[in-house]
């Protein structure tokens, strides 16, 4: 019809999810997720509550971090993702972490940020050979995310981590430098 602006489908609103650098000037952004309780619900913080908590933890933890990135949608962070090297003898295995603003949820934002560092991880550290995630047993939309981007279920980690005072069963994931990428 002329005159009329095309019709926008919702795989391609999502479509322009980047992986970038969080900085103080993301304060705003950041505070929407961290703020959320429900995206805190898995996460060993608890959710913030005031903006100088925040800009702290960017300056403190997020510049420090060797590979700490937002999850940007038009270059503008909706959550973060991380992979954690461990050192001395498990060297060869890192953990990654993610976590995203609820309004973006079952959206395939994550998934496609989970490869994104799947496909650069391994060329970016050498040394790694394995990337780990673990997820809480009834975060199931957590573990479709990661069985999405190719990481393998390996099984359930009965009472392994104490979350907000309670010990959980957790699922462990992994993807190997050797694994096809999907």
């Amino acid at each position: 019809m002329e005159g009329s602006s095309p019709v926008r489908s919702s795989k391609d609103e999502y479509s322009n999810v980047s992986l970038r650098r969080l900085d103080v000037s993301d304060i705003d952004d950041f505070m929407i997720w961290a703020t959320d309780e429900k995206v805190a619900r898995f996460c060993t913080w608890e959710p913030y509550t005031n903006k100088e908590d925040g800009i702290n933890f960017i300056k403190n933890t997020v510049a420090a971090h060797p590979w700490f990135r937002a999850i940007c949608l038009d270059n503008r962070p909706i959550g973060a993702i991380l992979v954690t090297s461990y050192s001395g003898n498990d060297r060869c295995r890192a953990e990654l972490g993610y976590h995203l603003a609820s309004k973006y949820w079952g959206k395939g934002i994550v998934t496609k940020a989970v490869k994104m560092v799947a496909d650069t991880i391994f060329e970016e550290w050498p040394h790694l050979e394995r990337l780990e995630a673990l997820v809480d047993v009834v975060n199931v939309g957590s573990q479709k995310v990661l069985e999405k981007a190719g990481f393998q279920r390996e099984g359930v980690l009965r009472k392994y981590f104490v979350l907000k005072g309670k010990s959980r069963d957790w699922v462990m994931f992994s993807l190997l430098s050797t694994d096809p990428r999907i």
